[in-house]
């Protein structure tokens, strides 16, 4: 079995009211210039009442000698009928700080047991289309931690990921080499490579 066994069978419209996760709303607003217009976009419908934000990205390094590792996911995306690249990721929960967040979904998703080490700011997913926000979570991987060579993953019942690591500095190289091999590259671990690559090129 590999996640890139799946694939979309049908695609049909949704009701909003069918919907557990989204839905679809109009806003009406006034533009720069005093005209009122109007724009269609999709919502979450999961976000905690205590939460300024529905989840998390985790950039998980494992330190290794001559270097770090970063922890990647090959998951399948229905919406795009591809496998992409992703970092480990999830929504949060009641009561939960974005670091305890990041560090139940590493260790539900990969296995690796990590210390949260710094946090962002807000960030938008894609803000012309929906509303979805998320803090990325830098998480730091002790490998001398036994639990992290004996790993133990509790994937939900409808999650099929698969786990890999990349050097860090190679990041760039390998996103490059996995398009080729058909698979999709999520935005934020494209920016990553990008951001690494310009700091190299830049020499800062």
């Amino acid at each position: 079995m590999s996640v890139r066994d799946a694939k979309v069978q049908k695609v049909e419209a949704l009701k909003n009211q069918d919907a557990e996760w989204t839905k679809l709303v109009l806003s009406t607003y006034t533009d720069p210039l005093g005209k009122t217009r109007t724009w269609e976009h999709a919502e979450r419908t999961t976000r905690p009442q205590d939460s300024e934000i529905d989840g998390v990205g985790i950039i998980a390094l494992l330190e290794r000698d001559g270097g770090s590792d970063i922890i990647l996911q090959k998951q399948y995306r229905p919406p795009i009928d591809k496998v992409i690249i992703e970092f480990p990721a999830g929504l949060i929960d009641a009561g939960e700080t974005a670091e305890e967040a990041a560090v139940r979904e590493l260790k539900e998703e990969t296995g690796y047991v990590g210390v949260a080490s710094q946090t962002s700011t807000i960030m938008f997913n894609d803000p012309g289309f929906c509303n979805t926000n998320l803090k990325i979570v830098h998480v730091t991987v002790d490998m001398a931690n036994p639990e992290n060579h004996d790993l133990k993953t509790n994937l939900e019942e409808n999650e099929f990921i698969e786990v890999f690591t990349v050097p860090l500095k190679n990041l760039w190289a390998e996103c490059t080499k996995l398009e080729k091999e058909g698979y999709a590259i999520d935005t934020r671990v494209g920016a990553l490579a990008e951001g690494i690559q310009l700091a190299k090129q830049l020499k800062l």
